[in-house]
Protein backbone atom coordinates (compact mmCIF):
# COMPACT_ATOMS: atom_id res chain seq x y z
CA UNK A 1 0.00 0.00 0.00
CA UNK A 2 1.31 3.36 -0.92
CA UNK A 3 2.16 5.38 2.12
CA UNK A 4 1.38 8.58 2.23
CA UNK A 5 4.21 11.66 2.34
CA UNK A 6 4.17 13.27 6.01
CA UNK A 7 3.36 16.61 5.86
CA UNK A 8 5.47 19.17 7.20
CA UNK A 9 4.65 20.59 10.59
CA UNK A 10 5.60 24.10 11.71
CA UNK A 11 9.22 24.21 13.27
CA UNK A 12 8.22 25.11 16.90
CA UNK A 13 7.65 23.04 20.00
CA UNK A 14 4.71 20.91 20.46
CA UNK A 15 1.13 22.58 19.79
CA UNK A 16 -1.08 22.81 23.02
CA UNK A 17 -4.46 24.07 22.76
CA UNK A 18 -5.71 26.61 25.58
CA UNK A 19 -9.15 26.32 25.73
CA UNK A 20 -9.38 29.55 27.73
CA UNK A 21 -7.36 31.35 24.84
CA UNK A 22 -9.29 30.01 21.95
CA UNK A 23 -13.10 29.75 21.09
CA UNK A 24 -14.76 26.20 20.44
CA UNK A 25 -15.20 26.83 16.70
CA UNK A 26 -10.97 27.92 16.80
CA UNK A 27 -10.15 24.52 19.23
CA UNK A 28 -12.23 22.28 16.52
CA UNK A 29 -10.51 23.67 13.63
CA UNK A 30 -7.23 23.01 15.36
CA UNK A 31 -7.98 19.69 16.12
CA UNK A 32 -9.14 19.06 12.66
CA UNK A 33 -5.85 19.91 11.34
CA UNK A 34 -4.27 18.23 13.88
CA UNK A 35 -6.08 14.90 12.71
CA UNK A 36 -5.52 15.93 9.03
CA UNK A 37 -2.03 16.22 9.66
CA UNK A 38 -1.24 12.65 11.27
CA UNK A 39 -2.94 11.16 8.35
CA UNK A 40 -1.31 7.78 7.40
CA UNK A 41 -2.02 7.48 3.75
CA UNK A 42 -3.54 9.40 0.90
CA UNK A 43 -6.37 7.46 0.92
CA UNK A 44 -6.87 8.54 4.50
CA UNK A 45 -6.12 12.02 4.20
CA UNK A 46 -8.29 12.30 1.45
CA UNK A 47 -11.37 10.92 3.23
CA UNK A 48 -10.97 12.73 6.22
CA UNK A 49 -10.06 15.96 4.39
CA UNK A 50 -14.46 15.52 3.43
CA UNK A 51 -14.84 14.82 6.72
CA UNK A 52 -13.65 17.74 8.06
CA UNK A 53 -15.31 19.79 5.41
CA UNK A 54 -18.71 18.88 6.91
CA UNK A 55 -17.52 19.05 10.27
CA UNK A 56 -16.67 22.84 9.91
CA UNK A 57 -18.79 23.68 7.28
CA UNK A 58 -16.67 24.73 4.51
CA UNK A 59 -15.64 23.29 1.22
CA UNK A 60 -12.76 20.99 0.56
CA UNK A 61 -11.07 23.89 -0.94
CA UNK A 62 -11.15 25.80 2.32
CA UNK A 63 -9.70 22.86 3.88
CA UNK A 64 -6.88 23.01 1.58
CA UNK A 65 -6.18 26.56 2.16
CA UNK A 66 -6.67 26.24 6.09
CA UNK A 67 -4.35 23.43 5.75
CA UNK A 68 -1.42 25.49 3.78
CA UNK A 69 -1.88 27.89 6.44
CA UNK A 70 -1.38 25.19 9.51
CA UNK A 71 1.48 24.25 7.82
CA UNK A 72 3.05 27.80 7.33
CA UNK A 73 1.78 29.86 10.47
CA UNK A 74 0.48 27.05 12.67
CA UNK A 75 -2.19 28.21 15.42
CA UNK A 76 -2.12 31.65 14.28
CA UNK A 77 -2.99 30.50 10.63
CA UNK A 78 -6.05 28.25 11.81
CA UNK A 79 -7.42 31.03 14.54
CA UNK A 80 -8.93 34.48 13.76
CA UNK A 81 -6.77 37.31 14.91
CA UNK A 82 -8.84 40.14 16.38
CA UNK A 83 -8.42 44.00 16.21
CA UNK A 84 -6.09 45.97 18.07
CA UNK A 85 -9.11 48.60 18.57
CA UNK A 86 -11.75 45.76 18.51
CA UNK A 87 -15.25 46.96 20.74
CA UNK A 88 -13.97 50.73 20.51
CA UNK A 89 -15.31 53.23 18.01
CA UNK A 90 -13.68 53.66 15.12
CA UNK A 91 -15.93 57.05 14.30
CA UNK A 92 -14.56 60.66 14.83
CA UNK A 93 -16.13 62.57 17.85
CA UNK A 94 -18.37 64.83 15.74
CA UNK A 95 -19.99 61.94 13.96
CA UNK A 96 -20.45 60.34 16.97
CA UNK A 97 -22.16 63.29 18.81
CA UNK A 98 -24.46 64.15 15.70
CA UNK A 99 -25.73 61.05 16.61
CA UNK A 100 -26.62 60.99 19.78
CA UNK A 101 -27.80 64.48 19.72
CA UNK A 102 -29.71 63.63 16.56
CA UNK A 103 -31.67 60.26 18.27
CA UNK A 104 -32.34 62.00 21.94
CA UNK A 105 -33.37 65.60 20.00
CA UNK A 106 -35.98 63.31 18.09
CA UNK A 107 -37.28 61.56 21.30
CA UNK A 108 -38.27 64.42 23.16
CA UNK A 109 -41.58 65.97 23.78
CA UNK A 110 -43.44 62.92 22.62
CA UNK A 111 -42.29 62.40 19.51
CA UNK A 112 -40.48 58.69 18.46
CA UNK A 113 -37.23 58.32 16.18
CA UNK A 114 -35.78 54.90 15.45
CA UNK A 115 -32.60 54.01 14.48
CA UNK A 116 -33.30 53.65 10.70
CA UNK A 117 -34.46 57.46 10.87
CA UNK A 118 -31.43 58.64 12.62
CA UNK A 119 -29.09 56.60 9.72
CA UNK A 120 -31.10 58.19 6.92
CA UNK A 121 -30.53 61.66 8.80
CA UNK A 122 -26.89 61.25 9.20
CA UNK A 123 -26.99 60.08 5.07
CA UNK A 124 -28.74 63.43 4.32
CA UNK A 125 -26.22 65.19 6.48
CA UNK A 126 -22.97 63.81 5.06
CA UNK A 127 -24.49 64.75 1.68
CA UNK A 128 -24.72 68.07 2.73
CA UNK A 129 -21.52 68.55 4.39
CA UNK A 130 -19.66 66.51 1.23
CA UNK A 131 -18.11 63.74 3.28
CA UNK A 132 -18.29 60.80 0.79
CA UNK A 133 -17.78 58.22 3.81
CA UNK A 134 -20.06 58.83 6.19
CA UNK A 135 -20.78 56.15 9.05
CA UNK A 136 -22.66 53.37 7.97
CA UNK A 137 -26.04 52.33 9.21
CA UNK A 138 -24.47 49.28 11.24
CA UNK A 139 -22.13 51.80 12.76
CA UNK A 140 -25.19 54.46 13.50
CA UNK A 141 -26.84 51.08 15.47
CA UNK A 142 -23.37 50.26 17.01
CA UNK A 143 -23.51 53.82 18.54
CA UNK A 144 -27.35 53.92 19.66
CA UNK A 145 -27.31 50.62 21.21
CA UNK A 146 -25.74 52.01 24.39
CA UNK A 147 -27.65 54.66 24.61
CA UNK A 148 -31.06 52.78 24.22
CA UNK A 149 -29.77 50.32 26.36
CA UNK A 150 -29.82 53.07 29.20
CA UNK A 151 -33.04 54.03 28.31
CA UNK A 152 -33.95 50.53 28.73
CA UNK A 153 -32.57 50.20 32.22
CA UNK A 154 -34.41 53.49 33.21
CA UNK A 155 -38.02 52.42 32.39
CA UNK A 156 -37.36 49.07 33.92
CA UNK A 157 -36.51 50.63 37.28
CA UNK A 158 -38.57 51.46 40.17
CA UNK A 159 -39.98 54.91 39.97
CA UNK A 160 -38.14 56.72 43.15
CA UNK A 161 -40.73 57.50 46.17
CA UNK A 162 -42.33 54.61 46.83
CA UNK A 163 -39.73 54.05 49.84
CA UNK A 164 -39.05 57.93 50.08
CA UNK A 165 -40.79 61.33 50.16
CA UNK A 166 -40.51 62.29 46.47
CA UNK A 167 -42.37 60.65 43.12
CA UNK A 168 -41.90 61.82 39.71
CA UNK A 169 -43.89 61.40 37.02
CA UNK A 170 -42.76 61.26 32.84
CA UNK A 171 -44.91 62.15 30.45
CA UNK A 172 -44.85 61.40 27.23
CA UNK A 173 -45.07 65.00 26.01
CA UNK A 174 -41.59 65.44 28.07
CA UNK A 175 -42.88 66.75 31.53
CA UNK A 176 -41.63 65.65 34.68
CA UNK A 177 -44.26 66.08 37.67
CA UNK A 178 -43.15 66.01 41.27
CA UNK A 179 -45.72 64.86 42.88
CA UNK A 180 -46.26 66.75 46.75
CA UNK A 181 -49.77 66.88 47.80
CA UNK A 182 -52.91 65.52 47.61
CA UNK A 183 -54.95 66.25 44.02
CA UNK A 184 -51.87 67.24 42.43
CA UNK A 185 -52.13 64.27 40.03
CA UNK A 186 -54.94 61.88 39.85
CA UNK A 187 -54.52 58.86 37.64
CA UNK A 188 -57.46 56.15 35.94
CA UNK A 189 -58.28 52.87 34.55
CA UNK A 190 -60.49 50.22 33.75
CA UNK A 191 -60.82 46.81 34.64
CA UNK A 192 -63.46 44.25 34.04
CA UNK A 193 -64.93 42.98 36.95
CA UNK A 194 -64.57 39.24 37.54
CA UNK A 195 -67.83 38.73 38.44
CA UNK A 196 -71.27 38.12 36.96
CA UNK A 197 -74.27 40.47 37.64
CA UNK A 198 -78.20 39.80 37.22
CA UNK A 199 -81.17 42.06 36.09
CA UNK A 200 -83.67 42.51 37.94
CA UNK A 201 -85.88 39.61 36.96
CA UNK A 202 -82.47 36.95 38.39
CA UNK A 203 -81.28 36.74 33.75
CA UNK A 204 -77.68 37.48 33.72
CA UNK A 205 -76.06 40.69 32.48
CA UNK A 206 -72.44 39.62 32.14
CA UNK A 207 -69.26 40.78 33.78
CA UNK A 208 -69.62 44.91 34.38
CA UNK A 209 -66.66 47.25 33.98
CA UNK A 210 -64.96 49.20 37.02
CA UNK A 211 -63.03 52.31 36.71
CA UNK A 212 -61.21 53.94 39.14
CA UNK A 213 -59.47 57.08 40.05
CA UNK A 214 -56.61 56.92 41.82
CA UNK A 215 -54.81 59.97 44.33
CA UNK A 216 -51.07 59.48 43.15
CA UNK A 217 -49.86 61.25 46.78
CA UNK A 218 -51.89 59.00 48.84
CA UNK A 219 -52.92 56.25 46.87
CA UNK A 220 -56.68 56.92 48.16
CA UNK A 221 -59.39 55.85 45.65
CA UNK A 222 -60.92 58.95 44.93
CA UNK A 223 -63.91 57.79 42.33
CA UNK A 224 -65.55 55.12 40.79
CA UNK A 225 -67.58 54.37 37.62
CA UNK A 226 -69.38 50.83 37.31
CA UNK A 227 -71.40 50.07 34.41
CA UNK A 228 -71.81 47.46 31.86
CA UNK A 229 -70.70 50.07 29.14
CA UNK A 230 -67.43 49.06 27.55
CA UNK A 231 -64.87 52.19 28.42
CA UNK A 232 -65.11 55.51 26.95
CA UNK A 233 -64.70 58.91 27.11
CA UNK A 234 -68.26 59.50 28.42
CA UNK A 235 -67.58 56.57 31.35
CA UNK A 236 -64.12 58.51 32.13
CA UNK A 237 -66.19 61.87 32.55
CA UNK A 238 -68.64 59.95 34.83
CA UNK A 239 -66.16 58.54 36.87
CA UNK A 240 -64.21 61.61 37.10
CA UNK A 241 -67.89 63.58 37.82
CA UNK A 242 -67.92 61.17 40.94
CA UNK A 243 -64.41 61.86 42.19
CA UNK A 244 -64.79 65.64 41.97
CA UNK A 245 -68.23 66.03 43.85
CA UNK A 246 -68.40 65.50 47.63
CA UNK A 247 -69.95 62.19 48.32
CA UNK A 248 -73.02 61.10 50.24
CA UNK A 249 -74.00 57.66 50.63
CA UNK A 250 -77.75 56.58 52.01
CA UNK A 251 -78.16 54.22 55.14
CA UNK A 252 -78.42 51.58 52.37
CA UNK A 253 -75.19 51.63 52.41
CA UNK A 254 -74.06 50.31 55.99
CA UNK A 255 -70.98 52.60 55.71
CA UNK A 256 -69.43 53.43 59.15
CA UNK A 257 -66.63 55.35 57.71
CA UNK A 258 -67.19 58.51 55.40
CA UNK A 259 -65.69 58.98 52.04
CA UNK A 260 -64.64 62.23 52.61
CA UNK A 261 -62.12 62.67 49.02
CA UNK A 262 -63.55 65.33 46.76
CA UNK A 263 -61.86 68.50 44.89
CA UNK A 264 -60.17 68.66 41.21
CA UNK A 265 -56.84 67.99 40.01
CA UNK A 266 -54.03 69.63 38.78
CA UNK A 267 -53.47 66.27 36.20
CA UNK A 268 -54.66 63.31 34.99
CA UNK A 269 -52.17 60.62 34.51
CA UNK A 270 -53.38 58.08 32.09
CA UNK A 271 -52.41 55.69 29.21
CA UNK A 272 -52.85 56.20 25.58
CA UNK A 273 -56.02 54.87 24.99
CA UNK A 274 -58.37 55.60 22.97
CA UNK A 275 -60.70 57.17 25.37
CA UNK A 276 -58.48 59.37 26.86
CA UNK A 277 -57.79 61.18 23.13
CA UNK A 278 -60.69 61.62 22.58
CA UNK A 279 -62.21 65.53 21.96
CA UNK A 280 -64.64 64.96 24.39
CA UNK A 281 -62.38 64.53 27.52
CA UNK A 282 -60.22 67.30 26.15
CA UNK A 283 -63.08 69.70 26.38
CA UNK A 284 -64.17 68.53 29.37
CA UNK A 285 -60.65 69.13 30.64
CA UNK A 286 -60.06 72.29 29.64
CA UNK A 287 -63.41 73.70 31.42
CA UNK A 288 -62.21 72.05 34.59
CA UNK A 289 -58.99 73.69 34.09
CA UNK A 290 -56.85 69.97 34.23
CA UNK A 291 -53.87 69.10 32.22
CA UNK A 292 -53.82 65.68 30.67
CA UNK A 293 -50.56 63.68 30.53
CA UNK A 294 -49.79 59.71 29.51
CA UNK A 295 -47.41 57.97 30.74
CA UNK A 296 -44.53 56.58 28.44
CA UNK A 297 -44.45 52.96 29.19
CA UNK A 298 -47.23 50.91 30.45
CA UNK A 299 -45.24 49.82 33.58
CA UNK A 300 -45.77 52.97 35.06
CA UNK A 301 -49.38 52.38 35.49
CA UNK A 302 -48.77 49.79 38.85
CA UNK A 303 -50.25 52.62 41.16
CA UNK A 304 -53.83 52.99 39.55
CA UNK A 305 -53.77 49.30 38.66
CA UNK A 306 -52.63 47.67 42.38
CA UNK A 307 -56.12 48.16 43.72
CA UNK A 308 -57.77 46.18 40.81
CA UNK A 309 -55.91 42.82 42.03
CA UNK A 310 -56.41 43.77 46.08
CA UNK A 311 -60.45 44.03 45.01
CA UNK A 312 -60.42 40.87 43.09
CA UNK A 313 -58.96 39.07 45.77
CA UNK A 314 -60.18 40.50 49.06
CA UNK A 315 -63.79 41.10 47.31
CA UNK A 316 -64.64 39.73 44.21
CA UNK A 317 -63.50 35.85 45.07
CA UNK A 318 -65.89 36.14 48.05
CA UNK A 319 -69.39 37.14 46.21
CA UNK A 320 -71.42 34.87 44.54
CA UNK A 321 -70.91 34.73 40.75
CA UNK A 322 -67.49 35.15 40.78
CA UNK A 323 -66.02 33.75 37.69
CA UNK A 324 -61.82 34.26 38.25
CA UNK A 325 -59.16 35.88 36.29
CA UNK A 326 -58.83 32.51 33.93
CA UNK A 327 -61.53 31.26 31.52
CA UNK A 328 -60.56 27.93 31.42
CA UNK A 329 -60.38 27.59 35.44
CA UNK A 330 -63.82 29.67 35.67
CA UNK A 331 -66.00 27.89 38.05
CA UNK A 332 -68.91 25.82 36.28
CA UNK A 333 -71.46 26.92 38.76
CA UNK A 334 -70.24 30.72 38.35
CA UNK A 335 -73.69 31.41 36.39
CA UNK A 336 -76.11 29.45 38.39
CA UNK A 337 -74.60 31.11 41.74
CA UNK A 338 -74.79 34.87 40.07
CA UNK A 339 -77.58 36.79 41.72
CA UNK A 340 -75.94 39.95 42.57
CA UNK A 341 -77.69 42.90 40.66
CA UNK A 342 -75.11 46.48 39.40
CA UNK A 343 -76.70 48.33 42.24
CA UNK A 344 -75.99 45.61 44.69
CA UNK A 345 -72.33 45.36 43.38
CA UNK A 346 -71.95 48.85 43.91
CA UNK A 347 -73.27 48.60 47.67
CA UNK A 348 -70.81 46.17 47.79
CA UNK A 349 -67.58 47.96 46.29
CA UNK A 350 -68.18 50.95 48.16
CA UNK A 351 -68.47 49.97 51.16
CA UNK A 352 -65.44 48.27 50.68
CA UNK A 353 -63.56 50.98 49.52
CA UNK A 354 -64.41 53.91 52.70
CA UNK A 355 -64.40 51.13 55.11
CA UNK A 356 -61.91 49.28 54.64
CA UNK A 357 -59.36 50.42 51.79
CA UNK A 358 -58.90 53.98 51.92
CA UNK A 359 -58.90 53.46 55.94
CA UNK A 360 -56.05 50.95 55.33
CA UNK A 361 -52.21 51.65 56.26
CA UNK A 362 -50.30 53.47 53.50
CA UNK A 363 -47.39 50.88 53.05
CA UNK A 364 -44.84 53.84 51.97
CA UNK A 365 -45.46 55.76 55.52
CA UNK A 366 -46.79 52.71 58.07
CA UNK A 367 -48.57 54.63 60.63
CA UNK A 368 -50.82 56.51 58.16
CA UNK A 369 -53.64 55.67 56.39
CA UNK A 370 -54.59 56.14 52.88
CA UNK A 371 -57.45 58.89 53.90
CA UNK A 372 -55.35 60.29 56.72
CA UNK A 373 -52.39 61.00 54.09
CA UNK A 374 -54.63 62.41 51.50
CA UNK A 375 -56.45 64.83 54.39
CA UNK A 376 -53.21 66.00 55.69
CA UNK A 377 -51.48 66.67 52.49
CA UNK A 378 -54.17 68.48 50.94
CA UNK A 379 -55.25 72.04 50.39
CA UNK A 380 -56.50 73.99 53.40
CA UNK A 381 -60.37 74.80 51.63
CA UNK A 382 -61.03 72.64 48.33
CA UNK A 383 -63.66 74.76 46.09
CA UNK A 384 -66.65 72.79 45.22
CA UNK A 385 -68.68 72.19 42.59
CA UNK A 386 -72.25 71.71 41.89
CA UNK A 387 -73.74 69.55 40.32
CA UNK A 388 -75.34 71.83 37.67
CA UNK A 389 -71.60 73.06 36.83
CA UNK A 390 -70.30 69.39 36.94
CA UNK A 391 -73.27 68.71 34.12
CA UNK A 392 -70.63 68.47 31.41
CA UNK A 393 -69.30 65.32 32.93
CA UNK A 394 -72.53 63.83 32.69
CA UNK A 395 -72.19 63.00 28.75
CA UNK A 396 -74.87 60.22 27.73
CA UNK A 397 -76.50 62.69 25.73
CA UNK A 398 -79.41 62.18 23.59
CA UNK A 399 -82.18 64.00 21.45
CA UNK A 400 -85.92 63.39 22.57
CA UNK A 401 -89.37 65.52 21.16
CA UNK A 402 -91.60 66.96 23.50
CA UNK A 403 -95.12 65.14 23.47
CA UNK A 404 -98.44 66.65 24.66
CA UNK A 405 -98.36 67.13 28.24
CA UNK A 406 -94.92 67.42 28.26
CA UNK A 407 -94.28 64.04 28.20
CA UNK A 408 -90.62 62.20 26.72
CA UNK A 409 -89.67 59.23 25.60
CA UNK A 410 -86.65 57.10 26.57
CA UNK A 411 -85.81 53.83 26.56
CA UNK A 412 -89.19 52.77 26.34
CA UNK A 413 -90.28 54.91 29.49
CA UNK A 414 -92.11 57.58 29.80
CA UNK A 415 -90.89 60.57 31.61
CA UNK A 416 -92.29 63.91 32.74
CA UNK A 417 -91.02 67.08 33.68
CA UNK A 418 -92.14 70.39 35.33
CA UNK A 419 -92.32 73.63 32.67
CA UNK A 420 -92.29 71.17 29.43
CA UNK A 421 -95.86 71.34 28.50
CA UNK A 422 -94.21 74.98 26.65
CA UNK A 423 -91.79 72.81 24.69
CA UNK A 424 -95.08 70.55 22.77
CA UNK A 425 -92.93 69.72 19.81
CA UNK A 426 -89.71 70.78 20.17
CA UNK A 427 -86.52 68.72 20.47
CA UNK A 428 -84.69 68.71 23.63
CA UNK A 429 -81.37 67.56 24.84
CA UNK A 430 -81.52 64.84 27.26
CA UNK A 431 -78.37 64.31 29.99
CA UNK A 432 -78.56 60.72 31.78
CA UNK A 433 -76.50 58.76 34.06
CA UNK A 434 -76.25 55.18 32.79
CA UNK A 435 -76.56 53.66 36.51
CA UNK A 436 -79.77 55.51 37.36
CA UNK A 437 -82.00 56.64 33.96
CA UNK A 438 -85.26 56.96 36.45
CA UNK A 439 -84.43 60.21 36.33
CA UNK A 440 -83.06 62.40 33.95
CA UNK A 441 -82.10 66.18 33.10
CA UNK A 442 -83.58 68.21 29.80
CA UNK A 443 -81.64 71.41 28.50
CA UNK A 444 -82.55 73.39 25.14
CA UNK A 445 -80.24 74.08 22.40
CA UNK A 446 -79.44 77.24 22.12
CA UNK A 447 -76.54 78.94 20.09
CA UNK A 448 -74.76 75.49 20.52
CA UNK A 449 -75.18 75.98 24.50
CA UNK A 450 -77.20 73.45 26.44
CA UNK A 451 -79.77 75.09 28.69
CA UNK A 452 -80.95 73.40 31.52
CA UNK A 453 -84.71 73.70 31.85
CA UNK A 454 -86.19 71.01 34.03
CA UNK A 455 -85.62 67.53 35.54
CA UNK A 456 -88.19 64.88 33.90
CA UNK A 457 -89.17 61.25 36.69
CA UNK A 458 -89.92 58.30 34.84
CA UNK A 459 -93.51 57.83 35.73
CA UNK A 460 -94.27 54.88 38.20
CA UNK A 461 -90.69 54.90 39.11
CA UNK A 462 -90.00 57.42 40.78
CA UNK A 463 -89.16 55.32 43.78
CA UNK A 464 -87.25 53.08 41.99
CA UNK A 465 -83.47 53.08 40.78
CA UNK A 466 -83.16 51.24 37.17
CA UNK A 467 -79.78 51.32 34.98
CA UNK A 468 -79.86 51.41 31.11
CA UNK A 469 -78.63 48.55 30.98
CA UNK A 470 -81.22 46.98 32.77
CA UNK A 471 -83.86 48.50 31.01
CA UNK A 472 -82.53 47.86 27.84
CA UNK A 473 -82.44 44.01 29.43
CA UNK A 474 -86.45 44.67 30.17
CA UNK A 475 -87.04 45.76 26.63
CA UNK A 476 -85.88 43.13 25.38
CA UNK A 477 -88.26 40.72 27.57
CA UNK A 478 -91.35 42.89 26.81
CA UNK A 479 -90.55 42.53 22.73
CA UNK A 480 -89.56 39.00 22.93
CA UNK A 481 -92.67 38.67 24.59
CA UNK A 482 -95.26 41.17 22.73
CA UNK A 483 -93.87 38.92 19.55
CA UNK A 484 -95.10 35.41 21.21
CA UNK A 485 -98.25 37.62 22.03
CA UNK A 486 -99.11 38.48 19.14
CA UNK A 487 -98.45 35.46 17.40
CA UNK A 488 -100.61 33.30 19.16
CA UNK A 489 -103.42 36.08 18.69
CA UNK A 490 -103.12 35.88 14.86
CA UNK A 491 -102.94 31.99 14.65
CA UNK A 492 -106.20 32.32 17.00
CA UNK A 493 -107.85 34.63 14.76
CA UNK A 494 -106.73 32.84 11.52
CA UNK A 495 -107.96 29.20 12.88
CA UNK A 496 -111.61 31.26 14.25
CA UNK A 497 -111.97 32.88 10.90
CA UNK A 498 -111.32 28.94 8.76
CA UNK A 499 -113.76 27.49 11.05
CA UNK A 500 -116.44 30.41 10.58
CA UNK A 501 -116.29 30.28 6.44
CA UNK A 502 -116.32 26.62 6.78
CA UNK A 503 -119.65 26.77 9.03
CA UNK A 504 -120.71 29.50 6.23
CA UNK A 505 -119.85 27.30 3.57
CA UNK A 506 -121.74 24.48 5.06
CA UNK A 507 -124.63 26.40 5.53
CA UNK A 508 -124.50 27.58 2.15
CA UNK A 509 -124.38 24.31 0.10
CA UNK A 510 -127.00 22.96 2.46
CA UNK A 511 -129.48 26.29 1.17
CA UNK A 512 -128.60 25.39 -2.64
CA UNK A 513 -130.38 21.84 -1.81
CA UNK A 514 -133.17 23.25 -0.42
CA UNK A 515 -133.92 25.65 -3.46
CA UNK A 516 -134.89 22.91 -5.64
CA UNK A 517 -138.29 22.48 -3.09
CA UNK A 518 -140.52 25.08 -2.46
CA UNK A 519 -139.65 27.51 0.47
CA UNK A 520 -140.54 26.46 3.86
CA UNK A 521 -142.47 28.93 6.06
CA UNK A 522 -142.25 29.02 9.78
CA UNK A 523 -145.53 29.65 11.78
CA UNK A 524 -144.76 31.87 14.84
CA UNK A 525 -147.24 32.80 17.29
CA UNK A 526 -147.43 35.98 18.96
CA UNK A 527 -146.91 35.46 22.87
CA UNK A 528 -150.36 36.38 24.67
CA UNK A 529 -149.88 38.80 28.07
CA UNK A 530 -151.45 37.60 31.62
CA UNK A 531 -154.13 39.85 31.15
CA UNK A 532 -155.37 38.43 28.16
CA UNK A 533 -154.61 35.32 28.29
CA UNK A 534 -158.12 33.96 27.36
CA UNK A 535 -159.38 36.88 25.24
CA UNK A 536 -156.44 35.68 23.20
CA UNK A 537 -156.69 31.89 23.40
CA UNK A 538 -160.51 32.27 21.95
CA UNK A 539 -159.06 35.05 18.86
CA UNK A 540 -156.21 32.41 17.82
CA UNK A 541 -158.43 29.73 16.94
CA UNK A 542 -160.43 31.86 14.52
CA UNK A 543 -156.75 34.10 13.29
CA UNK A 544 -154.34 32.53 10.78
CA UNK A 545 -151.16 32.45 11.83
CA UNK A 546 -148.57 34.99 11.10
CA UNK A 547 -146.07 33.90 8.19
CA UNK A 548 -142.34 34.82 8.91
CA UNK A 549 -139.73 34.44 5.85
CA UNK A 550 -136.39 34.03 7.07
CA UNK A 551 -133.68 35.98 5.37
CA UNK A 552 -130.59 34.81 3.11
CA UNK A 553 -127.10 34.93 5.56
CA UNK A 554 -124.85 37.06 3.65
CA UNK A 555 -121.86 34.58 2.64
CA UNK A 556 -118.02 35.47 2.26
CA UNK A 557 -115.29 34.54 0.09
CA UNK A 558 -112.72 32.48 1.69
CA UNK A 559 -109.95 33.32 -1.21
CA UNK A 560 -110.92 37.27 -1.16
CA UNK A 561 -110.92 37.48 2.54
CA UNK A 562 -107.50 36.03 2.59
CA UNK A 563 -106.38 38.75 -0.56
CA UNK A 564 -107.95 41.36 1.98
CA UNK A 565 -106.10 40.16 4.88
CA UNK A 566 -102.60 39.57 3.27
CA UNK A 567 -102.87 35.90 4.16
CA UNK A 568 -101.20 34.34 1.43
Amino acid sequence: MEQAKPIPVPDSTPITVRSGELTIDEQQRVKAMQRLANAPDRPTYLALQQEIAQQLNMTVRNVQLLMKAWQTEGVAGVVRQGRSDRGERRLDEDWTNYILQTYRAGNRGGRRMSRAQVAVRVAARALEIGDNNPPSRASVYRVLQSEMDRQEERSRSRSIGWSGETLILRTREGLEVVVRESNQVWQCDHTRVDLLVVDQVGEVLGRPWLTTIVDTHSRCIIGIHLGMEAPSAVVVCLALRHAILPKQYSSAYELTQLWGTYGIPQYLYTDGGKEFNSKHLEQVANELKIVLCQRRYPAEGGIVERPFGTLNTELFANLPGYTGSSTKRRPKQAETNASLTLMQLEKQIVRYLVDRYNQGIDPRIGDQTRLGRWESDRLAQLPLLSDRELDICLMRRDRRTVYRGGYIQFANLNYRGEHLEGYTGSWVVLRYNPRDITSILIYREDGGKDIFLSRAHATGLETEILSYAEAQAMSRRLRQAGKTISNQSMFEEVRSRDRDIEEQQRRKTKRSVQSATPKATRKVIEPASPDSASTAAIESEDEAPVEIVVPDVRVYDYEALKQEFDLW
